[in-house]
């Protein structure tokens, strides 16, 4: 550990600064989704710190930022529901009982997404198309700006609106609220976002986040303005306030929760899709800061802490978590680049709820929107205008349907949905790239030359491509240009050569892989008389040799 800090010391400063300011934007995030799911803002914070911690010093990514996130608490809120509701039907009923299926639900979750992390499930992460990854940063920043609007005052007092007589009266107060709050914390927010912009300008020494956080909030207290503040949020959310002590470990989970049958088929669903859910943002949130660093993360390593987290969290009442996009992108673009940062953060967000929850309830709402505002922009790919018309059809489709289904439903199946797509709008255009070069030695023998690859998608046209009724007695089939990649393939090659021996003719294979002519003869040893592997052909031994060397 002593080593650790002694080879960051060079960007401490940056580290602490941005995880100061990582740790502000945390709070309001945490109890929101909180109040989503259905729990206790602290079990929010608490999972905040503990997911945030463990991951920031075990974690495969240096500076990225975990914690309670929007994702799984949407998943968290018809677990708790339906977890109240099997309480209560329990021989001795059991209210409250769905925060404890949460728990967990959520120690299960992790123990699945540790085992990922051993098996090296995370390097499947490279099989994402680059259009879902810019599909899923659009559609994510898109949902981090709808979430913010939430934040806005009403714009219109309902209460000053009626209807009677067939006549709609609307009286004068009716858009106070748009006069009077509204207005100013628009205001704030600019000023926000303007310090943000302005300040990297003139200096980079300290966060410009953190310093437009300390301006707003200086304005409104001093200023004595009427506006949403943190405490004011969790107040009208239905919580007390930030106050609390240490996590405590959940001794009576295991009393409360049965292990049976039907624990286990209520929380295990549940858990997949949380496990599933948490490794997509987190190893997606990975690959980004990937780019933006021109670094490289581990996310196996990353699975592991993940787990860990989570195990972690659901034994010491925290409702879980995963990596968020946008704290993390505060983080690295604040400066902060090693895991100091996030332990800072962690740390820093456990003060606050330990000793500095009536200074961080103090902190206006609208300084934290701005921060975010900003994160949206830096997170959009504008890119995608310029390409979106340029690049193929396909992936422009597959750009747009990842953004929309982010939005819509959730980040999971919207990955989900568009790596499938692609992968079937890759098989479909290879299915199609499939030749058959057709000519014929003195002695008689056609000779079928195959170019493209034999996969699945592709038998149909190989198929097509031999006319074995009217072929001569001999046949020969070179695949020097190319490549059999599944095994469908090599049962289309092993029915080919059937019905040309079923018609009496002799056909000849040659230039196939190692590895299909093993398994060729594995299926049916008479392959080692239809397979020619002596040929006398220069272009054979180059691609061999460089086979070899490579």
């Amino acid at each position: 550990m002593v080593d650790f800090f002694r080879k960051k010391a060079a960007n401490s400063k940056d580290d602490i600064l941005s995880g100061l300011t990582v740790a502000l934007a945390l709070v309001p995030e945490a109890v929101a989704f909180a109040f989503v799911a259905g729990v206790d803002p602290l079990v929010g914070l608490y999972a905040a710190f503990m997911v945030g911690l463990i991951t920031s010093v075990f974690g495969g990514r240096p500076g990225m930022i975990s914690g309670a996130t929007g994702a799984m608490a949407v998943v968290l809120v018809s677990l708790v529901k339906e977890g109240n509701d099997l309480g209560m039907s329990m021989a001795n009923p059991v209210q409250d009982m769905g925060l404890n299926y949460l728990f967990a639900t959520i120690i299960l979750a992790g123990v699945l997404q540790f085992l990922a992390g051993v098996f090296k499930f995370g390097k499947f992460v490279r099989l994402i198309p680059h259009p879902v990854m810019m599909g899923f940063v659009n559609g994510l920043a898109i949902v981090i700006f709808m979430s913010q609007l939430g934040m806005f005052p009403q714009v219109i007092n309902w209460d000053a609106i009626s209807f009677s007589d067939y006549t709609l009266h609307i009286n004068r107060e009716a858009f106070w609220v748009a006069d009077k709050v509204l207005y100013t914390m628009v205001g704030l927010v600019i000023l926000t976002m303007s310090i943000m912009y302005l300040l990297p300008k003139i200096t980079s020494k300290i966060p410009a986040a953190l310093v437009a956080i300390l301006t707003v909030s200086a304005i409104v207290i001093f200023g004595n303005l009427d506006v949403s503040t943190v405490g004011s949020f969790i107040r009208d959310g239905g919580g007390t306030g930030l106050k609390g002590g240490l996590p405590a470990f959940q001794s009576q989970l295991f009393a409360m929760v049965p292990f049976n049958w039907t624990t286990v088929t209520f929380i295990l669903p549940y858990a997949v899709i949380l496990a599933a859910i948490g490794l997509i943002e987190s190893l997606m949130t990975l690959n980004l800061l990937d780019e933006i660093t021109n670094s490289r993360g581990n996310g196996n390593r990353e699975c592991m802490a993940q787990g860990a987290a989570n195990i972690v969290t659901g034994f010491f009442g925290g409702m879980g978590g995963c990596a968020m996009i946008g704290q993390s992108l505060i983080n690295v673009k604040s400066g902060g680049r090693g895991r100091l940062s996030g332990i800072i953060a962690a740390s820093t967000l456990l003060v606050f709820i330990l000793f500095a929850s009536p200074y961080i309830e103090m902190v206006p709402i609208a300084a934290l929107v701005g921060v975010m505002f900003m994160v949206v922009i830096g997170t959009f790919a504008w890119s995608t205008f310029n390409v979106l018309f340029k690049i193929p059809k396909a992936d422009a489709f597959v750009l747009v349907l990842v953004s929309g289904l982010t939005v819509i439903f959730d980040l999971a199946i919207a990955v989900l949905v568009g790596v499938i797509v692609s992968a079937l709008a890759f098989s479909w255009e290879n299915a199609r790239r499939i030749r058959a070069r057709r000519s014929f030695r003195e002695d008689g023998t056609k000779i079928y030359e195959i170019w493209g690859p034999l996969f699945f998608g592709s038998i149909t046209t190989f198929n097509n491509k031999f006319d074995v009724e009217n072929d001569p007695e001999s046949v020969e089939i070179d695949f020097i240009e190319s490549r059999v990649a599944d095994h469908s393939g090599i049962e289309a090659i092993s029915n080919l050569v059937q019905k040309y021996e079923n018609a009496g003719k002799t056909i000849k294979l040659k230039h196939l892989s190692d590895d299909c002519i093993t398994l060729l003869q594995r299926a049916d040893d008479h392959f080692r008389t239809v397979i020619l592997r002596d040929i006398d052909d220069p272009r054979y031994y180059v691609v061999t040799d460089k086979a070899k060397i490579g």
